[in-house]
C-alpha cells in the first residue's frame, strides 16, 4: 500500500507531503461500498509528515479560537469514518465552508486513523476556516484503553500512536463564535473565571485528572 511514487525514508522532509493526493485517497472511500474497518492505504511516512505539518498549524493558533459565523459545528466522530464522509456530503466542501469539530475523533469505531487523517488534511489545507478542538479521547491515557492504541499498533506502529498523541497535545480546547457562543467538548469548569485562563494554557499539554483543562474536555 501507500501513496504512488512515495517511498518511506528516514529523513522527514516536509516537501514530500502531498496533501492533494492524500485527500483524494481518503475521499475515494465515498464511491465504495461502506465497510467499517476497511483501511485506506496511506503510507506511514505521509502520516508522520501530515502530523508534523498540522502540529505546527495548531502551535501557531491560540488555545481559545475566536471565529466568525456562519460556522458548521459537529460533535463526536469516534472512528466512524463513513459517517464523517456523509457529514461533509451533507454540510458541503470545507474549501467553501467554515467547520468546527468539538473533539472525540478516535476510539470505539473501527476507522479512527482515517477520521483523524481526513480532519488533519482539511486542517492543513484550510487552516483559517477549518477548526478541530480537542476532546477527552484526544488524550493518550484515554485512547490507549478504548481502541485507538490497538488500531495504530495493529495497522502501523506504537511510534505512530505516540506521534498522534504529540499532535493532540497541541490542539485548541475552546472556540468562541462571534464573541457570543463558547464551544468546547466537555463543559464549563468551576475553575473558569476568565477566558484568559484558556488563552494562557501552555502547550504541549497532557490532560490532568482534574482542574480546568480536564473539565473543558
Amino acid at each position: 500500500g501507500g501513496l504512488p511514487g512515495i517511498m518511506a525514508q528516514e529523513i522527514i522532509d516536509d516537501s514530500m507531503l502531498d496533501l492533494d493526493t492524500l485527500l483524494a485517497l481518503l475521499l475515494g472511500e465515498r464511491i465504495r461500498q461502506p465497510l467499517e474497518g476497511r483501511p485506506v492505504p496511506v503510507a506511514e511516512l505521509q502520516i508522520e509528515l501530515l502530523c508534523q505539518r498540522v502540529r505546527s498549524v495548531f502551535a501557531h493558533q491560540p488555545m481559545l479560537l475566536e471565529v466568525d459565523a456562519p460556522m458548521k459545528v459537529a460533535g463526536d466522530i469516534h472512528g466512524q469514518y463513513y459517517d464523517l464522509l456523509r457529514l461533509f456530503e451533507y454540510g458541503g466542501d470545507p474549501k467553501d465552508m467554515n467547520y468546527l469539530f468539538l473533539g472525540d475523533y478516535v476510539d470505539r469505531g473501527k476507522n479512527s486513523i482515517e477520521c483523524v487523517l481526513l480532519l488533519f488534511t482539511f486542517k492543513a489545507l484550510y487552516p483559517d476556516n477549518f477548526f478541530v478542538l480537542r476532546g477527552n479521547h484526544e488524550c493518550s491515557s484515554i485512547n490507549k484503553l478504548y481502541g485507538f492504541f490497538d488500531e495504530c499498533k495493529r495497522r502501523y506502529s506504537i511510534k505512530l500512536w505516540k506521534t498522534f498523541g504529540d499532535v493532540f497535545n497541541y490542539m485548541p480546547v475552546c472556540a468562541l463564535i462571534d464573541d457570543r457562543i463558547l464551544c468546547m467538548h466537555g463543559g464549563l469548569s468551576p475553575d473558569l473565571n476568565s477566558l484568559d485562563q484558556i488563552r494562557d494554557l501552555q502547550r504541549p499539554m497532557d490532560v490532568p485528572d482534574s482542574g480546568l483543562l480536564c473539565d473543558l474536555l
